[in-house]
């Protein structure tokens, strides 16, 4: 085992009036902790690696889901992965060159989906979505972002009854955890009235009336980087190689000056555990590589989210256009983009979406950083209690950042935070 990094294993946020504090990432978590940390009087620098890069906070379809409580390893999830697996362009795939990579992780994924451990992430999620939701409506009004955002719903269309049926317990844990919804079953003329436009196949659905949207993801990180930097907090371009603590400070080793603070926030997204390695510690992060293409000229009406759950992938409204995207590909961080995802999810809404203008589009790919159990990490480094770990919330990043934020504050400061931090911890694969 190796040894604890010499540090101050509680740091006490009191010593001093303004605390030096390094959020590693400015993404939407870490803009997210740091514009929360700013509004305790503290101050912030952020340092991110590209800063104007497309990364997964500005490319993704813009969703506050807080509907979506249920993790990916679900009971028998594992009975289905073998078919979705055997098609290299399916919701689930796994390229071969990484596939003995990843094994480590498909087997945590596995024991994540026993009924036992399910529940008890099912639990924990739908706690982190209802502290997030509180969380975005205390944000909005901060940062008077009111605009940036619809509230239009959303619906999930399904193939077929059998289709349907299979989805019904997850509706009812929705239910059981508050959640808002109206199913609709063999009803097309009540799916054509909520979305017009749509193919026929489609007379199943689920529909989700507090479903909320940003108008763009990328003018939403825009929005929490302008109120970060107007309110004093600095944001460094630099890309992070190690943390190095001691007694009283960590030192960030980088490609520019180096940096020291007294607590570091580590929101690095899908290089985190690179980063946690440093510290002695192995944290098992993985990355969903997600595929989308946005359309500046779609020529549809789309009135809102729609999910197309038998395929995996989504439709969503941004700014004018359309963005089509989704699907999960774990493949790590070097494999180079496989865009045929892409343009078999925009081949298959031209279908399900009759008179989808396709022309002009342009394609992304973005890395989710994914545990296996579909919780993310926040709470203190198990080796230095001067850094706090943000990462890990899949394809939620958007949806739980601000409660996320809140929480790193409230560990920071040594607040009580609202729901129990202890689901999210660090070192909770140590006793798996």
């Amino acid at each position: 085992m190796l040894p604890r990094p010499a540090c101050d294993p509680e740091p006490d946020m009191s010593r001093a009036p303004s605390p030096d504090v390094l959020v590693v990432g400015g993404g939407v978590i870490g803009l997210s902790a740091a514009l929360e940390l700013q509004r305790r009087g503290l101050a912030v620098t952020v340092i991110e690696r590209d800063p104007d890069g497309i990364s997964a906070s500005k490319g993704n379809a813009g969703a506050f889901a807080f509907a979506e409580v249920e993790p990916l390893a679900t009971p028998g999830i594992m009975r289905r992965a073998p078919k979705w697996l055997l098609d290299p362009l399916g919701p689930l795939s796994i390229p071969p060159a990484y596939a003995l990579k990843i094994l480590p992780w498909m087997l945590r994924f596995w024991r994540a989906s026993w009924r036992d451990r399910h529940a008890a992430a099912l639990r924990a999620q739908a706690a982190l979505m209802v502290h997030s939701s509180a969380a975005l409506n205390a944000l909005v009004a901060d940062i008077d972002a009111g605009h940036l955002l619809r509230h239009e719903g959303q619906m999930q269309l399904y193939d077929s009854a059998a289709s349907f049926r299979a989805s019904l317990p997850g509706w009812e844990r929705r239910r059981a955890h508050g959640i808002e919804f109206e199913l609709i079953e063999d009803a097309p003329d009540r799916i054509a009235e909520l979305q017009p436009g749509l193919d026929a196949r489609f007379r199943f659905a689920g529909f989700t009336p507090g479903w909320i949207n940003v108008t763009d993801p990328a003018l939403w990180h825009a929005h929490l980087r302008q109120n970060f930097e107007a309110r004093g907090g600095q944001m460094v371009q630099g890309e992070i190689r190690a943390l190095r603590p001691d007694a009283q400070h960590v030192t960030l080793d980088s490609d520019g000056a180096e940096l020291r603070a007294g607590h570091v926030v580590l929101a690095a997204g899908a290089w985190s555990h690179l980063l946690a390695r440093s510290l002695g510690e192995r944290l098992p992060l993985e990355t969903e590589r997600g595929y989308n293409t946005t359309l500046p000229d779609p020529r549809f009406d789309l009135r809102m989210h729609l999910t197309f759950t038998d395929h995996g992938f989504v439709a969503t409204r941004i700014g004018a256009g359309i963005r089509v995207g989704g699907a999960v590909e774990l493949g790590g961080l070097r494999l180079p983009p496989n865009y045929r995802r892409a343009r078999q999810l925009l081949q298959k809404a031209q279908g399900f979406l009759p008179g989808l203008n396709a022309a002009g589009g342009k394609e992304w790919m973005g890395f989710r950083p994914s545990m296996p159990d579909s919780l993310p990490v926040i709470g203190f480094s198990a080796r230095c209690a001067r850094v706090i770990h943000a990462f890990g919330h899949g394809h939620l990043g958007l949806t739980q950042s601000a409660g996320t934020g809140v929480l790193v504050a409230d560990l920071l400061t040594g607040q009580t935070p609202a729901i129990d931090p202890a689901p999210y911890r660090p070192d909770r694969f140590a006793f798996a």
